[in-house]
Parts: C-alpha cells; structure tokens; sequence
C-alpha cells in the first residue's frame, strides 16, 4: 500500500516527467510543444522544445512533422520572430533549424532525385509529383538529370527531362552553367535552351562566351537565341564584360546569387577533368561570393586576356575571403599561394583598382592587402599611380582604419619620393602616429592589438631612418619631432634607438639634447646608451654642438672614470670629439691622467 509520503513523491515524478516530455516518443514531445507554446504556457513548452532537442531527432521525421501540422509550425515561426520569451525562442530558433537540416537532407539525397527522375516518364500525376520534388532538390538534381539525358538507354524519358529541366529554375544555373564546358553537344544543347528558359541574368555571360568561342555553328545559335529570351541587349557586350559584371554582383553579395540557406556549405559546381560528369565542392557560405567572383573573373580572362579589371577585382575578391579567416577551400590546392603572392606580381595597375576600389567601399582589409603589396613592389612612379580622377594610395593616407594608413604612409616613405606632393605631410603624420600609438581604442578594428602595434612602430621607425639617411627633400621629417622626442623614452629599446638616429638629423637643439639625455641616462640599458652615443656622434658631426654646459661636463665626466665601461666610454669619447668643443676641456682630459 502507498503511504501519504509515497503517494507524494510518486506525484513529484510525474510532474517531472510531464515538465520535460521525459519517456515520450519524439511525436509526442513535438505536438505537446506546439500545443503548449499556442496556448501560451511557456514554461511547459521550453521543456518539451528541450525534450525534443535533447532526443537527437532525425532532422527528416522532424520536417515530416511539421509538414504534417503546417499551422503548428507558423506559430513556431511565429515565436521565433516575435520572441515573447528568449529561452522559448533560442529553442524554437534551434528547432527551426534541425527542420531546415531534413529539408536539405531530403531535398539532395541522390536516392530520392534519381527515383524521380524516371517518375517523370511514368503517368501525368507521377510526372506532376516529380517536377515538384526536382525543383525541391534545386541543384542538386542537375548533375542526376544531365546524366540520365546522356544515357543512351534512357532515351525514352529524354522528351520529360528535357521538359523539367528549365523548371528547376534559378538554383539550376551554376550547375547548368559549369555543364556548357560538356563535349556532349546533344546535352550542351539542352542546357543552353535551359539557361534561355529559366530567364535570369546570372546566364548570360555564360551563353556569350559560347557564343564566342564554340566550335559548334548550331550551339552558337543556340546560346544566342537564348541571350535574346533573357536580355537582347546583352549581344552587344562581350563575354569577358559580362563575366565582370556578374563578378561585381558576386562581390557586392547580389541577394539574386545567394545560396540556398538550408545547408551549411553553399556549392561551387565542376565539370571533371573527363568532361563527363557534374561535381559540386561545398564551401563556407561566409565566402561563397568571393570565390565566385574569383572563378567569374578568371572567366573573364578566359575570355578576353586583355581584360586587365578582371584581376584588380580578381586581387579584391581573394583579400576578402581571406579576411573571413577561413581557410581556403580543398579545391585551391595544397601548393596555392595566399592573395599577397598573387598581389606583389601582379604589378601596381591592378593593385591601384583593388585599393580604389577598397576605398569606394571602405573595406580595410583589401586596402590593408593592397597597400602591403604595394609596399614590398612599387617605386614613386607606382605608387602616385592615377586612377580615373583620383590617387588610391594618397587617398589611402586617410582612411579610417589606422593600419591601412600606416601602411600606406610606410610605403610611399619607403619609396623615397623625390617629387613634391601635397600629402607629403600626411606621410609624416602617420609615421609619426604609427611610432606613438601603443594601444587600439574604440572604431578599431578587431585586427589591432599591441603585437601589432609595436610591428607598425618598429616599421615607421626604420623607415623614417633611411628617409633620414638618405636626406630625403620631400618628406619633412621635423614635422614628427614631438613624436620622435617621445620615443626616446619608449619602453621599447628598438624604438628609442632608431628614434635617437633619426633624431641626429635633425637641425634641432631639442632633438641634439634628447639624444644626450638617452645616452647619458644611466638606467637605460647599454645596448640604449651605446647607440645614442653613436647617434649623437652623426648630430654633432651635422650640426655641430647644440648641447648645454651640463650635459657637455656630464658626458666629460663620463669619459674621465675608470668606472665607466669600456665600450660605453670609447662611444661617449668619439661622440665627445665630434662635438668639437674648444680645447680646454680636452686638456684637461690629458692632465687628469697625466703621472709626474
């Protein structure tokens, strides 16, 4: 018999059972969390969305479930847009997405599409049921369907494929696209009357390559007529504009070029290397569009390889994929470089559209890629290169991304510039801000960080150095003193050492002093004081003396102990020579060690 406490803790179990649909079939836990999410009891509904979650459903029986009960799964869509609840919603959400999983599962499985593929030949409502499910494998039954069309013993259902293949619609293209390069002209032609079909612009560049380099009469008159079903305006440019053109729509993520939204990896379609079969590679949807563009642009030079825009765009498109941080996709090749390789030998005109084009849009990491290959390449010439009415590079001098100006800024410096420009002050103004800035602060972006940070320094310092060596006439280097007496304090050795050399040549007593003071310090490290020793040598030799009265006796002072250490005392003695000081001072030298 149950005693009260018995009966009591027996009602406990069940209502922790009902709270998370424990020992349910996945039928059950699904339509007790539809029934209690349309009535409005959250907290019961949250427990049997996790019930449902934790069962590890078949993401396929899930979408036949919600296939069954259309109305329940508006009121999910409904929640998750509405999120009355965030739990319920991040449930809902998590749900959602197992559904659209089965979607995608059911919709490409080969098994399935191969099935309807012959139920297109069997009685008018099978064909009806097949089109249906074909347009609902999308790509996916292309490569299935253009087989099956190039089987000589299915010539039979070759009238009802031919008829269901322009109804796939636009998510046909990109496989039927990559099928024109097919030896099979009986199949190449039915694609080309496809593409015609399903009427969409993504085509078109595509038809007049055709057009253009078919061997075949009868498939260039094909692709022509099917130019004119889409756009007859299109006739009139050439292949390799068009395939820029789509390039651009791929690059600037054309909603009409998305992907299906139902898979983790949006597909990149082959023709294998026999030209017989259809093979897709599937990538990172996050850079889908800028490998297109890639292949778009390549097409484009397949075409016309004069059409040097298509390798600016080309330069552009790699620099954004390889901002996203994946990794490249397995297609590329174990031995493909990365974007800079392919940057630094293309040469400054394509670099200048890239970095043009970087600017219009204000994407720093291709103006970033641009600029740094410019920098390793370009001479002066390059570098002040043209563009339409504008100078990518000395507009790069102001972008809002600091690394990109520092960059830039580095570069033109780099070239010694012997010709007189307006933004030489801009120049100058980076380097100096590039040896100054320590840490990133806000509108940043994610990339700046202290390792960083000291990379631009150490960059501006030696560069500002050879400018500095060099004598250069047209970067004023004076205009960063402020920076560069700072810098001979910084808590980075490098820094306060190329700092003290650029300083030396400057006609300045603040900056002959703030060398002195550098060497002279004795808590700086002797690797610091040795070479500002040095550094002061060059000023004095330059400029002769500008130094005060104590800091003259503090280095006299330095020279004259034997406390002092050999190469520090050798440093400070040649630098105190260059001073050429009156004599006294050096006759006192000879009879302090003098022995009578």
């Amino acid at each position: 018999m149950f005693d009260g406490r018995t009966a009591t803790t027996v009602l406990l179990i069940g209502l922790c059972v009902v709270g998370v649909g424990f020992a349910q079939s996945l039928d059950e836990n699904w339509n007790d969390f539809l029934h209690y999410t349309k009535i409005g009891r959250f907290d019961l509904a949250k427990g049997y969305a996790q019930a449902v979650l934790q069962g590890e459903p078949d993401p396929v029986k899930l979408l036949e479930l919600s296939q069954d009960n259309p109305q329940g799964y508006d009121i999910l869509l409904r929640v998750h847009a509405a999120a009355p609840d965030a739990e319920l919603a991040d449930l809902t959400e998590q749900v959602l997405g197992l559904i659209e999983r089965g979607r995608f599962i059911r919709r490409s499985s080969p098994k399935i599409i191969v099935e309807e593929i012959a139920r297109l030949s069997t009685t008018p409502r099978g064909k009806l049921t097949a089109t249906k499910r074909l347009k609902a494998a999308g790509e996916y039954a292309i490569p299935y369907m253009l087989a099956a069309m190039a089987d000589p013993a299915r010539r039979a259902e070759l009238s009802n494929i031919i008829e269901t293949l322009p109804q796939i619609g636009r998510p046909a293209i990109r496989p039927l696209a990559a099928a024109l390069q097919t030896d099979n002209m009986a199949v190449k032609a039915e694609v080309v009357r496809a593409l015609g079909k399903i009427g969409y612009p993504q085509s078109l560049a595509y038809l007049k390559y055709v057009v253009e380099k078919s061997d075949s009469a009868e498939i260039r008159g094909l692709a022509a007529q099917s130019i004119r079903q889409i756009d007859p305006a299109a006739a009139q440019i050439s292949a390799a504009q068009l395939f820029f053109q789509l390039a651009e729509n791929y690059y600037y993520h054309s909603e009409s070029l998305a992907p299906a939204k139902d898979a983790d990896a949006a597909n990149v379609w082959f023709l294998n290397s026999a030209g017989r079969q259809l093979t897709w590679k599937g990538v990172d949807p996050s850079y889908f569009h800028e490998l297109m563009a890639m292949r778009c642009c390549e097409w484009a030079l397949k075409a016309d390889e004069r059409f040097g825009n298509a390798i600016g765009l080309w330069l552009a498109a790699f620099f954004k994929a390889e901002a996203t941080g994946l990794s490249m996709p397995d297609y590329f090749g174990e031995a493909h470089a990365g974007a800079l390789v392919y940057a630094t030998t293309a040469g400054p005109e394509y670099l200048h559209q890239a970095l043009a084009r970087a600017v219009r849009d204000n994407n720093a990491d291709v103006a970033l890629g641009a600029v740094e290959a410019l920098a390793t390449t370009a001479g002066e010439k390059s570098l002040l290169y043209v563009l339409g009415p504008t100078q990518p590079l000395l507009q790069a001098l102001s972008f809002n991304d600091r690394a990109v100006r520092y960059s830039a800024a580095i570069a033109m410096a780099a070239a010694g510039p012997v010709q007189r420009f307006p933004e030489s002050r801009l120049v100058v103004t980076n380097l100096a801000d590039a040896i100054s800035q320590r840490n990133g602060s806000a509108g940043d972006t994610d990339r700046w960080n202290q390792e960083l940070a000291d990379s631009y320094a150490l960059r501006a310092a030696e560069v500002m150095l050879k400018l500095a060596e060099s004598r250069n006439a047209v970067v004023d280097l004076s205009l960063a003193q402020a920076a560069l007496l700072g810098a001979t304090e910084d808590e980075r050795p490098e820094i306060r050492i190329l700092a003290g050399g650029i300083l030396a040549y400057l006609d300045s007593p603040a900056a002959q002093r703030a060398i002195t003071a550098m060497a002279l310090d004795a808590g700086n490290d002797l690797n610091v004081r040795i070479p500002a020793f040095d550094s002061l040598a060059v000023s004095a030799k330059l400029h002769a003396s500008m130094l005060s009265e104590q800091m003259i006796d503090a280095i006299y002072a330095l020279i004259s102990s034997d406390a002092t250490d050999p190469d520090l005392r050798g440093a400070a003695a040649a630098a105190f020579g260059a001073l050429n000081l009156p004599s006294r001072k050096v006759k006192d030298l000879i009879l302090d060690q003098a022995k009578s």
